[in-house]
């Protein structure tokens, strides 16, 4: 489908280019927040062509009742693809996570990751960190996701109610304990009986997504897809 440019959008673009943020080229009118060469080369992890038994998704086996498991590419923290996430969480731009999350979502429509999600979670912030970033960037990238697929987005059926400082940093282990009994299910009877995707930025170890999961799971009867935008693997 052929995509129509207003006179302004061109405008506004020429006065004021954007950059590609893992190259810093400048973007054309029709691109958004990666230029097309650096989307080209974006290294995918295709887990969604087996998003039963890859690698990402045997890290909730045993601990949640996973059901898929996909993220868009392979992280690496100090390469230029980790840009779309420094500057999605640390830089003030929210709008990187639409943008992800709805390119993330079109390519995973042509298969059938989406097939029985009922709705999408994405993982909450203590209210204090929030506070400190205007936005919850998974959240960001939840809406990228429901406007790609019109699945709904439940904001309010879990909350983060203690932040013990980044996972960045931190081992294994330490990420395990630092979010032990971080989240707290507040309103179950909306995903009682319902299949939910989580949504997190980044999944190194998985133990965000497994404290959350291990929440909405209380509600009784739920199973969970997992995505994110980047995978850490070991």
């Amino acid at each position: 489908m052929k995509t129509t440019i207003s006179f302004w959008t061109r405008l506004f673009d020429l006065i004021s280019p954007r950059q590609c943020v893992v190259c810093g080229e400048r973007l054309t009118v029709t691109e958004q927040v990666v230029c097309g060469k650096c989307n080209l080369h974006l290294p995918r992890t295709g887990y969604q062509y087996s998003p039963y038994d890859n690698v990402m998704a045997k890290l909730f086996w045993g601990q949640i009742p996973i059901e898929r498991a996909t993220a868009m590419f392979f992280y690496e923290s100090h390469a230029r693809t980790a840009n779309i996430i420094y500057e999605l969480k640390y830089k003030n731009h929210p709008e990187i996570g639409e943008v992800m999350g709805r390119m993330a979502a079109k390519e995973l429509l042509m298969t059938d990751f989406f097939e029985g999600i009922e709705a999408i979670v994405p993982v909450p912030l203590a209210k204090k960190r929030e506070r400190q970033r205007g936005y919850n960037q998974s959240l960001e990238i939840a809406k990228g996701i429901s406007e790609a697929t019109a699945l709904p987005i439940y904001n309010k059926v879990v909350a983060r109610t203690v932040f013990k400082g980044s996972q960045t940093n931190r081992g294994r282990w330490d990420r395990n304990e630092n979010v032990e009994k971080a989240f707290l299910l507040t309103d179950g009877e909306s995903v009682r009986g319902k299949h939910l995707l989580l949504v997190d930025d980044v999944v190194t170890t998985g133990a965000t997504v497994i404290a959350c999961a291990k929440e909405l799971v209380k509600a009784g009867d739920v199973k969970v897809s997992v995505l994110s935008l980047g995978f850490a693997k070991s």
